[in-house]
């Protein structure tokens, strides 16, 4: 009987050590939120990457349908992460190089952006908290 229940206990350990580094991680949930927010600007589908934006930082910088149609303008044709780096506060800060091209002009430029990304609690998930990118050149 001893034998039986070390074993169960030996299984048991092996079984909670087995789940602690799950899905459910906070480490796990920034990799699927960086690859769905940077499918979608690389995708050009900005309501969708808007979904990853923190919702003070929309109500400071709203999508309205003309900034929306501002964003239309352009086609992202690259997207490069330059560095991620975590920040102070426990979140992550990377620098992005985006290559967009204007569907007018076809003019491509090269334009560098910063995402922060911080954890909430109370969604429990990780949002970026600087705001779909500017693509204007006064903005």
């Amino acid at each position: 009987m001893p034998r039986r229940v070390a074993l169960l206990l030996a299984l048991g350990c092996l079984l909670l050590t087995a789940c602690a580094g799950g899905p459910g991680t906070r480490a796990e949930a920034l990799d699927r939120a960086l690859y769905a927010y940077s499918a979608a600007i690389r995708w050009n589908q900005f309501e969708v990457a808007a979904e990853s934006i923190d919702p003070a930082t929309l109500a400071r910088q709203p999508l309205t349908a003309f900034e929306l149609e501002r964003l239309q303008q352009n086609r992202i044709t690259g997207y490069q992460v330059i560095a991620s780096r975590p920040s102070t506060d426990g979140g992550v800060v990377r620098e992005v190089e985006l290559r967009i091209v204007n569907i007018h002009t076809q003019v491509e430029r090269v334009l560098r952006v910063r995402e922060t990304w911080r954890w909430d609690d109370a969604s429990r998930r990780w949002l970026q908290t600087e705001g779909l990118p500017r693509f204007a050149r006064d903005g």
